[in-house]
């Protein structure tokens, strides 16, 4: 792949009322970090199609399209190999014991519990929003070393990160 050329993936939050089922990531990116299931979208495929796809593969969960509630989306920006465009999906769904997934463990995570765990430092926005009902587009630029330096609400135009800084 070319050098800071964006890789385009999903996202897939998956909840049962106030509670997410998270992956603990077993490699990079993210390694060691609660994250959502999901993944690359593969040549040919609809964001949405990738969406059902990398939750059956990570969770033997199967979702259908109708379940699926298109959030947003992420850019994520840096002078690195970390590029990405991220479609957020979330999906109301009935607890079940967490499967066995090959890209980590998966555990059920209460919201009250997010702030307490390794998530990205995008991913806190990203549920407030999801469970504000609220769409976004939200645009993320990393350092180097992949410190998140500022992320912004394109739609408001609103900086979410740092807080509590002005709009455009």
């Amino acid at each position: 792949m070319q050098e800071g050329l964006k890789r385009i993936a999903t996202m897939v939050v998956l909840r049962h009322e106030d509670a997410f089922l998270l992956l603990k990531r077993n490699k990079m990116p993210n390694e060691g970090m609660y994250v959502p299931v999901g993944g690359k979208v593969e040549p040919y495929e609809r964001p949405i199609d990738t969406a059902v796809r990398e939750t059956a593969e990570e969770t033997g969960i199967q979702l259908t399209r109708e379940q699926l509630t298109y959030g947003g989306v992420l850019t994520e920006t840096s002078p690195v190999h970390y590029n990405w465009l991220c479609f957020i999906f979330i999906a109301a769904i009935e607890w079940v014991p967490p499967p066995p997934c090959d890209e980590g463990t998966l555990h059920w995570v209460p919201r009250s519990g997010l702030l307490n765990l390794p998530t990205p430092p995008t991913d806190w926005q990203i549920y407030e929003y999801l469970m504000s009902g609220q769409p976004f587009a939200l645009d993320a630029l990393y350092d180097a070393e992949l410190n998140l330096l500022e992320m912004r609400e394109e739609i408001s135009g609103k900086v979410v990160f740092p807080q509590n800084r002005d709009s455009r």
